[in-house]
């Protein structure tokens, strides 16, 4: 199993993946003239604006900080670090490449799910990349492998994973046992995902921004201490990420080393094109009512999670000088020796509370997206929700305690196959894409706030809810 398992991880992340998930955003950064550049204050706008007369969803500030409860995970922390340590400082540049391109392939994705959404049984939207593979493409049956790639890997293992860290810091940092961290963490989780996803973007609206700002804020605490050394450490991830500079990391010199760590980590850690996301761009009430502006909100989540945070992480190594060659210290272990540097014996601390906020929200971020594929599935009834968020919890009980390896490479294998059937479908949906977009920009430049009607786009009108979309203003 072991074997099958490391082949298919060859397959999807040594070359369609990597490749692909470039390929996708350039594909549409080109096709969307740059527009993640050149219309970044609309995905300011986008998120701040709210609907008060449509109740039947979460508000956009809500969806931008539950899809960043799952994005902002361990990786922001420990993940820099590795790519730091294997790739030396040019990582760094290359997880920004991959940012910028993955804003684009962000937007289109979340465009798609909300254009695609549908309302359950209790009236509250639902949607997701499962639904426009169904209805855009005709292909319930791609949108059924989909979903069942998601639960197992977003709703049930990933969060054992998250588990794990968790009770790794806790232990390692106050002396906490592993399994009691496990059923700490499982308790607070239940009290949360029984609630719903209302209640998990509620909960999402206040740590998400708590946690980004602490964090953010100890940066440019660093930052500004060391005022003097920033322009050179930015000039020494530009120069080593082509070559200019001997690199400082564990693969000396290597230009390719650097691109490769940078972008595996990149794509790990902001999502952009794994259909993950998507799942609750599709349950905003968007504001100005349009698909687009929700594909704005989900473009900054990317912008947020990589090219802020996971930069932050980058400086704070970076200017401790923690960072040695061969030394072996690597992971959340050389970030919680940097920290140590700026701050002093806290800093060990600090990284542990940090990965427990980061590590938690990313649980209760996941399941949201897991109850999204039950709905699909048709399974998404009381039941189906019990069992759902009973085998959350209890992954997160045994991931706590067990070491996750084997299964964790079992989440990677089905996450491939999720992304890939993900970017297949947006590919052949781009055009719609493109439409889209061009209807919100157009009625923007005629000093209209945007408003989509499904009656302006007769020819999708039988795969798209036209209640939803046939709104008045």
């Amino acid at each position: 199993m072991d074997a099958i398992i490391d082949f298919l991880n060859t397959i999807f992340w040594g070359y369609v993946l990597i490749y692909g998930l470039l390929a996708v955003g350039v594909y549409f950064t080109l096709r969307l003239k740059f527009l993640q550049i050149v219309h970044f204050p609309e995905m300011i706008r986008s998120v701040m604006s709210s609907s008060d007369d449509d109740f039947a969803g979460i508000t956009p500030f809500q969806a931008l900080c539950t899809s960043l409860a799952s994005r902002v995970g361990t990786g922001n922390i420990a993940g820099v670090a590795v790519a730091l340590y294997l790739g030396g400082p040019g990582a760094i540049f290359w997880m920004w490449v991959v940012a910028a391109l993955g804003m684009a392939t962000a937007f289109a994705e979340s465009t798609l799910a909300q254009l695609y959404k549908i309302k359950d049984e209790n009236g509250r939207y639902r949607g997701g990349p499962a639904f426009y593979m169904a209805r855009g493409l005709n292909a319930p049956w791609a949108g059924a492998i989909f979903s069942v790639c998601l639960i197992i890997s977003f709703g049930l293992i990933f969060n054992a994973v998250q588990a794990n860290s968790i009770a790794d810091a806790m232990e390692g940092a106050f002396g906490v046992p592993k399994l009691a961290s496990g059923a700490a963490v499982a308790l607070v989780s239940g009290v949360i995902i029984f609630g719903g996803i209302s209640t998990i973007a509620r909960v999402a609206e206040i740590v998400v921004p708590f946690m980004a700002v602490a964090y953010l804020g100890l940066a440019l605490f660093a930052v500004f201490a060391n005022i003097s050394e920033v322009p050179g450490i930015f000039a020494l991830i530009v120069k080593s990420a082509f070559g200019f500079e001997p690199a400082v990391g564990g693969v000396a010199g290597s230009v390719a080393a650097a691109m490769l760590n940078g972008v595996k980590r990149g794509l790990f850690s902001n999502e952009a094109g794994m259909g993950s996301a998507p799942n609750i761009a599709a349950v905003a009430t968007p504001d100005p009512h349009h698909p687009v502006s929700q594909g704005f909100v989900q473009a900054l989540g990317v912008f947020i999670d990589t090219l802020l945070i996971c930069t932050a992480t980058a400086l704070l190594i970076l200017l401790s000088g923690a960072l040695v060659p061969g030394s072996g210290l690597t992971g959340t272990q050389l970030t919680q020796a940097a920290l140590e540097h700026h701050i002093g014996a806290f800093g060990p601390y600090f990284v542990a509370v940090a990965i427990f906020f980061f590590a938690f929200t990313s649980i209760i971020g996941n399941y949201s997206y897991a109850e999204n594929a039950l709905v699909f599935l048709g399974v998404g009834g009381t039941m189906g929700k019990i069992v759902l968020r009973s085998g959350t919890l209890l992954m997160v009980l045994w991931g706590a305690y067990e070491s996750v390896s084997t299964v964790f490479n079992a989440a990677d294998a089905s996450m491939g196959l999720m992304a890939t059937v993900n970017l297949i479908a947006i590919v052949l949906l781009s055009g719609l894409v493109a439409r889209l977009t061009k209807d919100y920009l157009d009625q923007r430049r005629a000093g209209r706030k945007p408003h989509f009607l499904a009656s302006s786009m007769p020819d999708i009108a039988d795969e798209i809810d036209t209640e939803i979309w046939n709104r008045p203003r």
